[in-house]
């Protein structure tokens, strides 16, 4: 079962980082295409995408809200602990990204 976990973790950590890297990098094209000047909008794409790749990672929120009702109406409390774990590393992996950016850029993205 612990397994699992690991494995979901590790794959809502990338999702949510990838979400991220490759959303900014695209909108930073279009940017770019439209006469924007792209490492600005490269911020401000990155920090209106931090929910949405969290929402990505976990699978929609629907989803999330039914496993906190099962764990809490059935008494599965692994099941709140998972979802919970889930949403760290989801949000892990956005704070991962966002600091990648940080770093190539020079500024920081707040």
């Amino acid at each position: 079962m612990e397994d699992r976990l690991i494995i979901s973790m590790i794959q809502c950590f990338f999702i949510a980082f990838g979400v991220i890297v490759g959303g900014t990098f695209i909108g930073s094209i279009g940017s770019f295409l439209t006469g924007e000047p792209p490492l600005t909008s490269m911020f401000r794409i990155s920090k209106s995408l931090r929910i949405w790749a969290i929402v990505a990672a976990i699978g929609g929120t629907f989803d999330a809200i039914s496993n906190f009702e099962k764990g809490i109406l059935d008494g599965s409390t692994f099941s709140i602990f998972k979802q919970v774990v889930i949403i760290v590393a989801a949000m892990g992996g956005v704070k991962a990204a966002l600091l990648l950016f940080q770093w190539l850029l020079g500024e920081e993205v707040t």
